[in-house]
């Protein structure tokens, strides 16, 4: 049932019953956002989305669950539906949902385990932003928030699928917010450190504490709030520290036509390399320097 005369913001965190995702609805929570809850139910376990429910009331604030399991064809038009039905608006998504898949190399991983991945990590991220868009182009100040790894940005030995999936999931980003650049839709992502499930034993004792998914939350809030006005940017986040990371280019150099190793120790410096705001703008840039150079 919609709210009368609702003007909160609505902001859906997906995967939000724990760890990273909790602490983000909590955090959307905290600046005062209705917050839609989603989090599947497996067979036998506790219900974790309405827990996180829960402690948002207890601590004043307004959320429902939303129980859908994101690769499911209906899931995207259920998770908006039921923000649409509860508080007739959307305004935010953090698109937090993912898995990581079972650790082994490449030539050890199935086609299967493959599609796993790539369908959680990318393709149910993608359905949602094609059923959220539309409802976001509506509001003032309308926010995606892809939730991502170090791993679609470097690679890591052993989870290949992973590493392809967030590398995916940066590129579709990135060039959502290209498009929606002139709109009043921001895109950002986030590439958080922090103690789960699914770090495993990555951080222990202290460093435990201070990487906890509380540490990374107040970005992924700021990120999915109207006042934020920045769009197209990954940032890196963990212990209330954060960073912007890019793709950058360097000048390069002319090469000979039939180039060596040696060849490429001035192409391959990055001394003064340069990010750009999109791939035309990159391409633009090649171009016209590799055109000054060769005359």
């Amino acid at each position: 049932m919609v709210e009368a005369g609702n003007r909160r913001r609505v902001t859906l965190v997906t995967g939000a019953g724990k760890g990273l995702g909790r602490a983000f609805a909590l955090a959307c929570a905290a600046r005062g956002d209705a917050v839609v809850v989603n989090n599947r139910v497996r067979d036998g376990a506790e219900d974790s989305a309405a827990q996180t429910v829960r402690d948002i009331i207890a601590a004043g604030g307004t959320a429902i669950t939303e129980h859908s399991d994101i690769t499911r064809a209906d899931a995207a038009a259920a998770m908006t539906g039921a923000a649409l039905t509860a508080f007739g608006r959307l305004d935010g998504v953090v698109f937090n949902a993912g898995v990581n898949g079972p650790a082994a190399r490449f030539d050890d991983t199935s086609d299967a385990a493959f599609d796993t991945v790539m369908a959680v990590n990318f393709t149910a991220q993608m359905r949602l932003a094609r059923a959220a868009l539309p409802h976001l182009r509506t509001s003032a100040g309308g926010r995606m928030v892809f939730v991502s790894s170090s791993a679609g940005l470097y690679g890591i030995s052993g989870r290949t699928p992973y590493s392809a999936s967030k590398a995916a999931l940066n590129a579709f980003a990135m060039a959502l917010a290209q498009e929606e650049r002139r709109g009043p839709v921001r895109v950002n992502i986030l590439a958080p450190y922090a103690a789960t499930r699914m770090t495993g034993d990555a951080f222990s004792g202290e460093a435990a504490e201070r990487f906890s998914p509380e540490a990374a939350a107040g970005l992924a809030a700021f990120l999915a709030s109207e006042d934020c006005q920045r769009t197209g940017e990954i940032w890196v986040t963990g212990a209330n520290h954060a960073r912007r990371a890019a793709v950058m280019e360097g000048a390069g150099a002319r090469l000979p036509a039939a180039p060596a190793e040696a060849d490429l120790i001035q192409a391959a410096a990055l001394d003064g390399a340069r990010s750009f705001p999109g791939a035309t703008a990159a391409f633009m840039d090649f171009t016209t320097h590799a055109s000054e150079t060769a005359s």
